[in-house]
């Protein structure tokens, strides 16, 4: 959620950035229009008791000289202005109801940094690591080699759940495991997380703080009967860890890592992505977030792409880092990169990380706050990423560590993990 003197005081620079970003500017006239009432309506309640507030110190007065008469009639002025006081209150918590409303829709404001595009084509590319492989044979997409080797079976988890759903056995189940337990011991060990379990089924409030709620329930698995969301990531339990609290300046960076399967309706995407394991309604991944200072949020944000990378470099699997425009960011985002590994189904690189700066706009949702050394308050900024997608990970080892005869070469970080160097 964005700062309200934003509205107040620099109104055509959120107009900009909603159009930057593919956002109708005309909320921003809605939210100034309210914004208006509100105030002038709360100038109206407070003037209107402060007469009430006089008069009742008039009846008081009168009635020490035993003047009923007098008494009587200001007291009947003073009810009819609580009468009025009553009616504008309730007005007062309808418009204020709306504006908040309204502010849950508008999306953060991107950083200066930021290219300025309507869609992913203006994407800039920072960098890339490592030659995708030239193999001398005809790989195999990961949708055709897994069910062949009868590790990957979609027939049976269609019967299952339906559509875009995936079954494994055996070595590309204990695959799946090995790679979140790499991710979280390095994660933990050499980059200073701590690792936290979370709940899966998570309140309405806790979808609003991440900006999942409103605007995208649709997009959500829901529980209707407890009003209770399936996760979509562990950002959304991770960040909402701190709601509502006052940290120390001391206390930061916090930094959380999270291992979760996630769930996601995927309403409206099409294509070669639906095929295999790519987009699927129920994946697992390995979850980054910071809650940490403005001062350091930025320079923090490229450490946390770093993190992530390592998990690439480690296994050896070549990907390239870009630069989101403002057209492709995230609805909570100030500034996104996007790590993409190399997939030869695709003859492409493919997103298996997305690395987020926030700023103070999911931190003004879940209030969280921070007390600095001065003692002023102020919000923290949250960060996230993933570190990295397990299942788009393991599609990428099986699609470029494949031999001619259809086993796969494990690499060398996952073998203490599998105890083996090749699969099956």
């Amino acid at each position: 959620m964005l700062d309200i003197r934003m509205f107040r005081e620099n109104a055509e620079k959120v107009r900009t950035a909603l159009k930057n970003r593919n956002y109708d500017p005309s909320i921003v006239d809605e939210i100034v229009s309210l914004d208006t009432r509100v105030r002038s309506l709360t100038n109206e309640v407070n003037q209107l008791r402060a007469q009430r507030n006089s008069i009742s110190k008039r009846v008081a007065q009168a009635k020490a000289r035993g003047d009923e008469q007098e008494a009587n009639q200001l007291m009947e002025e003073g009810k009819k202005i609580g009468e009025r006081i009553d009616a504008i209150e309730k007005e007062l918590d309808e418009v204020k109801e709306k504006l908040n409303r309204l502010m849950l829709y508008v999306p953060n404001i991107p950083h200066e940094s930021v290219p300025i595009g309507p869609d992913e084509t203006h994407n800039i590319e920072v960098r890339r690591w490592g030659e995708p492989r030239k193999f001398d044979f005809e790989p195999k997409a990961h949708w055709d080699l897994g069910p062949q080797l009868g590790l990957m079976d979609f027939d049976r988890a269609a019967k299952l759940s339906g559509s875009r759903f995936t079954v494994m056995y055996s070595a590309f189940a204990r695959l799946e495991r090995a790679l979140i337990n790499f991710m979280l011991d390095l994660h933990t060990k050499e980059h200073g997380y701590t690792e936290v379990w979370v709940p899966h089924l998570v309140k309405r409030s806790t979808m609003t703080i991440t900006g999942q709620l409103p605007k995208f329930e649709e997009e959500a698995y829901r529980i209707d009967s407890d009003d209770l969301f399936l996760i979509p990531t562990a950002e959304v339990p991770l960040v909402a860890l701190r709601a509502d609290e006052i940290l120390e300046e001391k206390q930061l960076p916090l930094l959380y890592t999270a291992y979760t399967p996630c769930y996601r309706r995927e309403a409206g995407s099409y294509g070669k992505d639906v095929r295999g394991m790519i987009r699927q309604h129920q994946f697992d991944k390995v979850e980054l977030v910071w809650l940490t200072t403005p001062e350091r949020s930025f320079e923090d944000l490229e450490t946390l792409v770093r993190h992530a990378e390592e998990v690439l470099r480690r296994l050896e699997l070549p990907y390239r880092v870009v630069l989101l425009c403002t057209g492709d960011m995230g609805f909570g985002a100030a500034k996104t990169y996007d790590i993409e590994v190399w997939l030869p189904s695709y003859n492409a690189y493919k997103e298996i990380s997305s690395c987020s700066n926030d700023t103070d706009f999911q931190a003004r949702r879940g209030n969280i706050r921070y007390r600095r050394k001065d003692g002023k308050l102020d919000y923290v900024h949250t960060l996230n990423g993933s570190g990295v997608a397990i299942g788009r990970a393991l599609v990428a080892i099986v699609e470029n560590y494949q031999r001619p005869d259809g086993r796969i070469d494990v690499p060398k970080a996952l073998q203490p993990y599998l105890g083996c160097e090749v699969i099956p």
